[in-house]
């Protein structure tokens, strides 16, 4: 079967790259190997329960009738409508250190005067981080890579500042240890602190529900259950599609959402001895904690608390499996439905170690599990409301959890370091969207996805 787009991997970025290419008419396939969309940020259902994966909240949301933002933008390249995602807006979120914190919520002055107020001996460097954020264009993908923490600590003096904006702004978006490109970096700080959170009540399904209608409503093809194994190479260019089910199809335009590294392995001539990307290392472990009763009715009122339990905040791959120091309190009940959850839930993530997660055996690896719950609850409730007696229900999922159901290598959240950001790759017709792109979280995939389809589908010459 022969098609104008061939599209790897149904997550956020896939399924707007190809509502885009096929709205405009274009013959479209994604391939899915798993039978569920949503990659990163999908769902599953345990114990009669249903949960989401990845999906904390959606970032840039902002109220319906602004236009010059990141989320209208998308909703009007997939002709959607703000109503179509449901989206209701966070309480307030967060960022807990031992002797400060700093609240934020959707409306970007408060967080202003947070910081002023609560560090008044920056103010003034603060107003003049916000104008360097505010003048640097953060989507011209020419940009050369800059790093943040120089920029950053070149105008914010005050180390605990320092960290405290940081750690929200990498642990939604950053592949990179202990620093990030700041361009990325803009483009997280925005997202979380100028626009902000927001989530559907029926989570990542009613989002994934929709863009899935809207790419079938506009002729694209989906196939489930079918993993690419290889592509075949021939003149420069990716000649055949090879699925697990034995089909080949050939596409005049391939993109892949998979990850860089992961797509040059699918390649059946390869060369990597010339290979000279970085492959990502930082992965999470995530907790979900059903609960028997609402969050608020303990005290605990926050949709998101970022938490670090030192005043220096690192974000490295940790040594040991977990790393409890520092990681975020996610409350689905917290954000302002209309009507509330019918549970209590709270998910709790973590930085982890994909590789010594992979080394355990099936045993050691459940009782490793229950052990770093363990750690992890004692080290939480030092920042949010005591919580444990009121479990009733946990699901866990580790590195290895991600590798097995995204083909991450290394069970790479963010992917690898080094963005791919024209999405172009050694062959004439196989590109890049996604996390390995550069933009990152749920707008940010899908923006990929449309501006990677745009680029290399639709433009003319």
């Amino acid at each position: 079967m022969d098609y104008d787009v061939l599209i790897i991997g149904a997550g956020m970025s896939g399924l707007a790259a190809g509502i885009r290419s096929a709205y405009y008419g274009k013959k479209v396939c994604i391939v899915e190997k798993h039978h569920r969309v949503g990659g990163l940020n999908s769902f599953y259902n345990r114990g009669g329960r249903k949960f989401d994966v990845g999906l904390h909240a959606m970032t840039n949301y902002v109220p319906k009738g602004v236009k010059l933002s990141p989320l209208p933008k998308l909703l009007r390249q997939l002709k959607l409508k703000a109503e179509d995602f449901a989206l209701y807006p966070q309480r307030m979120s967060v960022i807990k250190f031992p002797n400060k914190t700093l609240r934020f919520d959707n409306d970007f002055d408060f967080f202003v005067q947070e910081v002023t107020g609560n560090f008044p001996g920056q103010a003034d460097n603060f107003q003049e981080l916000l104008k360097t954020i505010f003048e640097y264009d953060e989507l011209n993908l020419d940009a050369k890579p800059i790093s943040a923490r120089e920029v950053v600590s070149s105008i914010i003096s005050d180390p605990l500042l320092y960290d405290m904006i940081f750690c929200p702004v990498m642990f939604y978006g950053n592949a990179q240890e202990n620093d990030m490109e700041f361009g990325q970096f803009v483009i997280m700080f925005k997202s979380i602190f100028c626009e902000g959170f927001a989530r559907p009540q029926a989570g990542v399904r009613q989002i994934l529900d929709v863009l899935v209608k809207k790419y079938k409503d506009c002729g694209g093809e989906l196939k489930m259950k079918c993993a690419v194994t290889s592509l075949k190479c021939a003149n420069g260019r990716v000649a055949s599609i090879l699925l697990e089910n034995g089909e080949v199809l050939t596409a005049d335009k391939i993109l892949s959402s998979v990850g860089y590294v992961e797509t040059m392995k699918l390649l059946t001539d390869y060369d990597f001895s010339k290979f000279n990307c970085q492959v990502g290392q930082l992965s999470f472990i995530e907790f979900i904690m059903v609960l028997n009763k609402e969050p608020a009715e303990m005290g605990h009122n926050a949709t998101i608390v970022f938490y670090n339990n030192s005043d220096r905040f690192h974000y490295r791959k940790p040594d040991e499996l977990v790393d409890v120091s520092s990681g975020v309190i996610c409350c689905p009940n917290n954000f302002q439905f209309d009507n509330p959850l019918p549970k209590g839930m709270l998910r709790i993530t973590n930085l982890a170690n994909f590789d010594l997660w992979n080394s355990l055996d099936e045993k050691e690896y459940k009782a490793q599990k229950a052990a770093w719950l363990e750690a992890t609850l004692k080290e939480v409730v030092k920042f949010v409301p005591d919580f444990r007696d009121s479990i009733i229900f946990t699901d866990i999922f580790t590195p290895k959890t991600i590798h097995r159901f995204t083909g991450h290598i290394n069970g790479a959240v963010y992917g690898t370091p080094n963005k791919i950001k024209m999405g172009r790759t050694h062959l004439d017709n196989l590109f890049i969207c996604g996390t390995d792109q550069g933009f990152l979280g749920i707008v940010g995939a899908m923006l990929s996805g449309i501006s990677m389809a745009n680029l290399h589908v639709l433009q003319k010459g």
